[in-house]
């Protein structure tokens, strides 16, 4: 690894530059050798020597690097390669929401509106090439959904289910980590705001069993309508929550 570029006068300052090139090579060795998550970094000292840089621009790397989960600091063990997980975007994306505390309906609509997007173009991806015993599987959760309904209970984990489940075929890792991060975001900020579930559970079921009798169908733009149709409605309901209206 090349070693950092001297300061004027000879010196290696620990400012925000050094800072950031530090953060830079250290993310540059774990591409370099090919290092997993969970594999260990080389230790503060050794970073140090290899960078020509003081122990404070390393540690200060780390820390930030630790911030985005791409570095994991385990005291008294070392530091490990993280596991590069979506967090830092689910928790910037709910500050920035909540943030914009006078218009929580078009902080709230935002995130919708790109999850939206990007649900509208995978079902694309999967609409004609379902097979039934995935549609069955859907079935079944919209099932799951309509019971739990009726029996007045909770059923955000079965709506999450269903379009991870969704999307499966696919066999793209990132498409349930980006789907869950957008549903922690609108999870904590309904939290936060305190508001409920949909009030009519049917209503939300028969929006999911539009999407799966279109799929069954293999009509593309119908399942899009349909899936277009669902978010509207998340869309429409918030916006009601966050002017308190039941």
């Amino acid at each position: 690894m090349r070693r950092m570029p001297e300061e004027p006068g000879g010196r290696r300052g620990p400012g925000r530059g050094v800072s950031g090139q530090v953060r830079h090579e250290v993310v540059q060795l774990i591409l370099d050798r090919e290092l997993r998550a969970g594999a260990p970094l080389p230790t503060e000292t050794e970073l140090m020597e290899d960078l020509g840089v003081s122990r404070n621009s390393v540690r200060e790397a780390l820390k930030a690097l630790q911030a985005l989960d791409i570095v994991d600091i385990r005291h008294g063990y070392g530091t490990y390669v993280g596991e590069a997980s979506l967090t830092p975007l689910v928790d910037g994306l709910t500050f920035r929401t909540l943030a914009r505390s006078g218009d929580d309906a078009s902080a709230l609509a935002e995130i919708l509106q790109v999850r939206e997007v990007l649900e509208e173009g995978l079902i694309r991806r999967v609409a004609g090439t379902l097979s039934e015993p995935e549609l069955d599987g859907l079935e079944s959760v919209v099932t799951r959904m309509e019971t739990a309904g009726r029996e007045g209970g909770p059923f955000a984990e079965l709506d999450r289910e269903f379009h991870e489940l969704l999307y499966a075929s696919l066999g793209n890792a990132l498409v349930p980590q980006l789907l869950g991060a957008f549903w922690a975001v609108f999870r904590r900020v309904s939290g936060v705001r305190g508001w409920t579930d949909d009030p009519a559970p049917e209503v939300t079921v028969r929006r999911h069993r539009d999407i799966v009798t279109a799929l069954r169908a293999h009509d593309v733009e119908g399942a899009q309508r349909a899936m277009a149709v669902h978010f509207r409605g998340v869309e429409a309901r918030a916006a009601q929550e966050s002017r308190g209206v039941s």
